[in-house]
């Protein structure tokens, strides 16, 4: 079961390739990386040619090719029962889904004005066009996540899981555009993300490929 190749866009700008990454590496799933530069001019006819979608990120198993960050992470859960991507309490386990198939879905204020620039910090950017209603939404997401069900560890439900993995990208907008104003809940979780290990490593990947 190791021989997945998981197939990225820009580690800078592609926010929905580290979803899925961050939840393999964070958990130790082995799998290869592969990447599609999203601005050349050649782009969009390989990923008419490799992807379902047309778009990344997509994970290949065998002869399976699977798009989308969040169908990829259900497939991982599966496929890797031992790893226990969603929170064992059932109650816990409806609500990490939920407030994933939210981040899956909503929030288009938010993505629409403050697009993922992964290596930048601090722009200070203005809260218009309904980010701070999208702001407001995910601060109560996380402060309320922490006091029900993140007393076992430092993440939304204690132990890591999809719905960590679902939110990282959010980590890296408000590290971005802000800074924001959050409760300590949601700052302290940002700084749990923050400094994960792997996510350093995708910071390092991001600035070699700009570099290069």
């Amino acid at each position: 079961m190791t021989n997945l190749t998981l197939t990225i866009g820009d580690k800078n700008l592609s926010s929905w390739s580290l979803r899925p990454w961050l939840l393999m590496r964070q958990t130790g799933i082995p799998f290869s990386e592969e990447t599609i530069k999203l601005d050349l001019p050649e782009t969009k006819r390989i990923l008419r040619e490799r992807s379902p979608s047309g778009l990344v990120p997509f994970l290949t198993h065998r002869d399976l090719v699977i798009p989308d960050s969040l169908a990829i992470a259900e497939y991982l859960n599966e496929l890797f029962p031992d790893k226990q991507l969603w929170p064992a309490d059932m109650a816990a386990r409806a609500m990490a889904r939920a407030i994933s198939a939210e981040m899956h879905s909503g929030f288009s204020a938010l993505r629409t004005v403050w697009p993922m620039n992964f290596v930048r910090e601090g722009l200070q950017h203005l809260t218009t066009g309904g980010v701070q209603r999208d702001v407001d939404r995910i601060d109560a997401i996380w402060s309320e996540s922490r006091r029900k069900f993140g007393a076992d560890g430092p993440f939304l439900f204690g132990a890591f899981s999809i719905a960590d993995a679902m939110y990282a990208p959010v980590v890296s907008r408000f590290r971005t555009y802000g800074p924001v104003a959050l409760s300590q809940a949601s700052q302290d979780y940002m700084d749990t993300i923050s400094a994960l290990p792997a996510l350093q490593d995708w910071r390092q990947g991001a600035l070699e490929e700009m570099s290069g």
